[in-house]
């Protein structure tokens, strides 16, 4: 799947983002006929995780009704990972949300955020994402 095709999916279909800036590569669930989820992986957005040995996952984006396809994207996206040599792969979540598909594709929770705006008079911003705070999850070598 293309980073084009996966970025488009998730404008239509996420509930609280739109597609990120950018990113390495995107992986495509389907159901046969069509696609029904999608995942993109980038760089880490957070420059002290941006080692070269570690990428994260964007965004994950999977329609109603499939079950386990969170868990199957996020398992697909830590084994291509893998395979093109990174060591670590890094996602957030909102505290919101419980994480089972995380959890069950064997990520751990490392480090909790405590949100807000980036927004300041020298640089300002628009918000158009939930501010609250977020959990850190990692898999690893």
């Amino acid at each position: 799947m293309t980073l084009t095709e996966a970025m488009i999916f998730v404008d239509r279909h996420h509930r609280h983002h739109k597609s990120p800036q950018g990113g390495l590569f995107a992986i495509g669930l389907s159901d046969g006929d069509e696609v029904v989820g999608v995942a993109i992986i980038g760089r880490p957005v957070s420059r002290n995780l941006d080692n070269g040995y570690t990428a994260e996952v964007t965004r994950v984006c999977v329609l109603d009704g499939y079950r386990n396809g969170c868990s199957k994207l996020y398992g697909a996206c830590w084994r291509a990972a893998r395979a093109m040599g990174y060591q670590k792969m890094v996602t957030y979540t909102l505290k919101t949300e419980p994480g089972t598909s995380l959890k069950a594709s064997g990520w751990d929770v490392m480090a909790e955020t405590r949100g807000g705006s980036w927004n300041c008079d020298a640089r300002p911003r628009v918000d158009k994402h939930p501010l609250q705070g977020k959990l850190r999850w990692e898999v690893a070598v």
